[in-house]
């Protein structure tokens, strides 16, 4: 039987708190990831316990700065940066979205070991933190949720990571609103439900 999502919210914010979890790499020494997942139903409620969770935070007295990169924003800073946030919205009318969900994906490289968003976080997560990873949904089609698991996994094993992914994810897929399944493994561990 599946616990109400305020429930879970609490065990998880609880599981947080202890040092253990931040200290910790993992089972049998696997990196330390977590998926939160969610209905996505639920979207608003999860978006306003992190903004709680992220406004209570005292580094001084919890032990860790809590670190929240919302993805979508990400993206569209580095858009806006550039100044391709119009040239987007052009070649989508010509070219259609997945040619467009293919052209942010090679500017930021996401594919490669020197993925800008993998850079972003890793550049702007201080010692003694935990990064709450949101916005998966919010990015779909553009990027693909395991693309950044896979390359985070690579590159970024200092702190601890939670993914809030608006769908399920049983430790071995993550099928994004329910609905659309990716046909890869991940080495994440699962908040329980």
């Amino acid at each position: 039987m599946m616990a109400d999502l305020e429930t879970r919210l609490d065990e998880m914010e609880a599981a947080i708190r202890k040092p253990a979890f931040r200290q910790s790499s993992g089972r049998a020494n696997e990196v330390n990831y977590w998926v939160f997942d969610y209905p996505p139903e639920k979207e608003l409620e999860v978006r306003e316990r992190i903004a709680y969770l992220k406004n209570k935070n005292r580094k001084e007295t919890d032990g860790f700065e809590l670190v929240v990169f919302d993805l979508y924003d990400i993206i569209i800073d580095f858009l806006e940066r550039k100044k391709y946030l119009e040239k987007c919205y052009d070649f989508e009318k010509k070219h259609g979205l997945d040619r467009i969900a293919t052209a942010v994906n090679n500017s930021m490289k996401i594919g490669n070991e020197d993925n800008l968003i993998v850079q972003y976080i890793r550049e702007h997560t201080p010692e003694s933190a935990i990064v709450f990873l949101t916005g998966i949904g919010k990015c779909y089609p553009i990027l693909r949720s395991h693309k950044i698991l896979n390359n985070l996994h690579q590159a970024f094993v200092r702190v601890p990571v939670v993914m809030f992914f608006p769908g399920t994810y049983n430790e071995q897929e993550l099928i994004l609103f329910n609905e659309i399944k990716d046909d890869n493994y991940y080495r994440a561990f699962r908040f329980v439900r």
